[in-house]
């Protein structure tokens, strides 16, 4: 069984999660997801199936869309809701549409970011979430990474929630962080789901609970 299957990842698992779960209910070892979404996350997950495995790199290296929500006033250890709480400091009359839709212009186009300590990226052959759960800190190097679009979609403050198309490796997580410490406050972020993968959109996606061989692509 070869090709490519467009999961909608529900929360509170792991894109590993959906693996097994695909490998189960096909009986095929071959199973591997083209980015890692976070437990909290939902959204489009690629997997690829049998043969389709041997083009993980070129799926992996698509863009990205995301709709993401962002909590200001507050900084966790995690950069989102899961984490624990760093700072915290009320919301001024400071922040308004115009001021955030200005912001956001502000991080449009090439920049670098530092990957957080709760990525799947390795350190001396260590993954950083595994380093992170033993509070452990490194030193990381930042990554080039381009935001080709930035869409403010709705305030309902102290959450602000946004559109973003993006180049691989950015991480949504930082970007609300880094969103809010523009905006002067402390921020992290609540809620994801990753709207397109490459070609992939949500609307193409299937249901875990309700996979089946007619929703695999071949390749």
């Amino acid at each position: 069984m070869d090709g490519i299957l467009v999961v909608n990842k529900p929360e509170g698992i792991t894109s590993h999660d959906v693996v097994e779960i695909v490998r189960k209910r096909f009986s095929i070892r071959r199973v591997g997801h083209a980015g890692t979404l976070d437990p909290m996350a939902t959204g489009v997950l690629v997997i690829l199936l049998g043969k389709a495995t041997k083009f993980a790199t070129r799926f992996i290296n698509d863009d990205k869309e995301y709709i993401a929500t962002l909590f200001l006033g507050r900084r966790t250890d995690t950069q989102d809701a899961t984490g624990r709480i760093l700072e915290e400091k009320s919301l001024g009359d400071d922040i308004d549409i115009k001021k955030i839709r200005e912001t956001l212009l502000l991080f449009k186009g090439p920049r670098e970011q530092i990957p957080p300590m709760v990525s799947a990226k390795k350190y001396k052959g260590k993954r950083l979430y595994q380093l992170a759960r033993k509070e452990e800190i490194v030193e990381r190097k930042p990554s080039r990474i381009y935001i080709h679009d930035i869409e403010l979609i709705e305030v309902n403050l102290p959450e602000i929630t946004m559109r973003v198309r993006c180049s691989k490796g950015t991480y949504i997580r930082t970007l609300c962080e880094e969103i809010g410490f523009a905006l002067g406050y402390p921020a992290h972020m609540s809620k994801l789901i990753r709207t397109r993968s490459g070609r992939f959109s949500l609307e193409q996606s299937c249901n875990l609970d309700a996979i089946d061989e007619k929703d695999i692509e071949p390749i």
